[in-house]
Parts: structure tokens; sequence; C-alpha cells
């Protein structure tokens, strides 16, 4: 699968579980959009974590990235 955007696979994802709840493809094709749309929702995950991770990064004065961590009250 070619590298995509994340909002064009999570539009993918969708259309994909449109037609499954549809239940107007066979049996096979339905596998075969299961496994296809499992993969889509691991890249989308894995793009999640990493914009996750670059986000919690913060610069701090000294110019050191540190994680960022909200103070407990």
């Amino acid at each position: 699968m070619e590298e995509k955007k994340f909002d064009e696979l999570l539009s993918m994802i969708e259309n994909n579980i449109k037609d499954l709840e549809n239940g107007n493809v066979d049996l096979e094709t339905s596998i075969k959009k299961y496994e296809e749309t499992m993969k889509m929702v691991k890249i989308c995950n894995d793009k999640l974590t990493h914009a996750t991770n670059s986000v919690n990064k913060i610069l701090e004065e000294n110019g050191n990235l540190t994680d960022f961590t909200i103070p407990e009250n």
C-alpha cells in the first residue's frame, strides 16, 4: 500500500466499513476488505502514535527536548 495521508486512510476505512455493514459484498470480498481495513487501521495507529510522541516533546529554555508532562495538583 502506497504512503497515504491519515485523512485518506480514514476515509478508505469508513468506506470499507460501510460496504461490510451493508452486506452487499460476497464472503471473499468481505474478507479482503476486512484484512485491508485492519492494515489501514494499524498504519493510522502508527501515525497517531508518532504524532503523539512528536507533540509530547517540548523545547526547554536550555534547548533540550524533553517529554511533556502535565503537573499534578
